[in-house]
């Protein structure tokens, strides 16, 4: 009888050890053993900069569709006979737009198109110190841009530009930069374009005009700023 109390509690006594052994002992080393030389997950990174980026640049395309109906395009033709192309901006629903001194000279011959269709006009006034000119089309329920407030105006914030090309048919033509420089007077940007460009309107990327482009003879965008434009056309 004594004897198989003490054979219980041997057994019991055994029972306990080996529980503890191999809860404490052999089961965490197989888990560290085996579990620990698993590959991590790899970690996951946002780039925030490429998600910004995405973000301008859909919005840099709704600005162009939101513009490119504002753009009027002009082809001259002057007393020598030599061809010029450029563009204008479209300031009023009515009819009235912008374009350069340089693109309507005294004596030549003009054709306008306003949302490729070619329109009758009249070029109210010049002013050869801006170099702005004020047309009046004989068209209505035109779409028009918002002014940019120049206040707020950044060196290095992003711009575009549109303006119009004479290919086999009528086609507006697009360019990005930023700001280089400006003053009251003038806008100064990066992009270098064609003389074609002349007379393209320059915005952010919200779709405000900031100014009307000329191009000097090295090729660089240079704009009248908004500001000049309203001035002159009184609007």
């Amino acid at each position: 009888m004594l004897k198989s109390f003490f054979r219980s509690l041997l057994i019991f006594v055994l029972g306990i050890l080996v529980g503890f052994f191999l809860n404490y002992i052999l089961f965490p080393y197989f888990l560290k053993f085996h579990f620990s030389k698993l590959p991590s997950p790899a970690p996951i990174y946002i780039n925030q900069t490429k998600e910004i980026r995405i973000q301008e640049n859909t919005a840099l395309k709704e600005a162009i569709e939101k513009v490119e109906k504002t753009i009027f395009a002009i082809k001259t033709k002057t007393q020598r006979g030599k061809i010029i192309e450029g563009s204008g901006i479209i300031l009023t629903s009515d009819g009235f737009g912008i374009t350069l001194n340089e693109l309507v000279p005294h004596g030549g011959t003009f054709e306008i198109f306003v949302e490729g269709e070619k329109v009758k006009f009249q070029i109210l006034k010049r002013d050869p110190k801006t170099n702005l000119a004020l047309i009046k089309f004989e068209k209505k329920n035109l779409k028009t841009p918002p002014f940019f407030n120049l206040e707020n105006l950044k060196l290095g914030e992003r711009i575009f530009l549109v303006g119009t090309r004479f290919d086999k048919e009528l086609q507006k033509e697009v360019n990005e930069g930023i700001i280089k420089f400006f003053n009251e007077d003038v806008i100064e940007t990066n992009i270098f374009e064609k003389e074609k460009l002349a007379g393209s309107g320059l915005f952010d990327i919200e779709g405000n005009l900031l100014g009307i482009n000329q191009i000097t003879p090295q090729g660089q965008v240079i704009s009248v700023p908004v500001t000049k434009i309203r001035q002159f056309t009184g609007f």
